[in-house]
């Protein structure tokens, strides 16, 4: 979220989708700049996109005035490969959405909140069973990201790091291809 301007200013961007929830500071002055630049936005909990045939579900419905728990959650499925991007969701967003949705067998997990101990309990993980996890994370940050006991939740699953793999490229097509590309 630090960085949206960013992307704003520097790409050409027609929509924005935001969690819903109460605003940050953050938030309040991505929005000041989507209307300076008219760019439209929608803040939603649950929500359905379809972009260029592709269906993004946006699955958090939570609305704490928690940022983490109000994180932008959505599953989108391309050619039969079943993705999960859990943003900064913590346990506690996982267990609702496991209790309301039918998530078994996730291809590919974007592990929430950079691999914190808040996220990716053993039951989510367990539940969702992700063959490839993506972590991002930097290098010998202060949070010691990611939590061992994270990584031991998905021993299952094949673990790509940006910390140690640099940027991870996947490629969805008839196959998928995940290829890292180290600094």
């Amino acid at each position: 979220m630090g960085e949206a301007h960013v992307i704003i200013e520097n790409f050409k961007v027609k929509n924005v989708i935001m969690n819903s929830g109460n605003n940050n500071y953050l938030e309040k002055e991505l929005i000041k700049l989507l209307k300076k630049k008219n760019i439209s936005y929608q803040q939603e909990s649950e929500y359905s996109l379809n972009y260029k045939g592709y269906v993004f579900n946006f699955i958090n419905d939570m609305d704490t005035s928690n940022e983490n728990e109000d994180s932008l959650v959505f599953d989108l499925a391309i050619n039969n490969t079943k993705l999960l991007f859990m943003g900064d969701a913590s346990i506690t967003t996982e267990k609702e959405i496991i209790d309301k949705y039918d998530l078994p067998n996730i291809d590919i997990l974007k592990v929430g909140h950079h691999g914190s101990k808040t996220s990716s309990g053993k039951e989510f993980i367990n539940k969702i069973k992700p063959t490839y996890s993506i972590i991002s994370v930097g290098k010998k940050n202060k949070f010691g990201h990611p939590n061992k006991e994270v990584l031991n939740n998905l021993v299952n699953s094949k673990i790509y790091r940006t910390d140690k793999q640099g940027s991870i490229v996947l490629k969805v097509s008839k196959k998928l291809r995940i290829k890292t590309y180290n600094p």
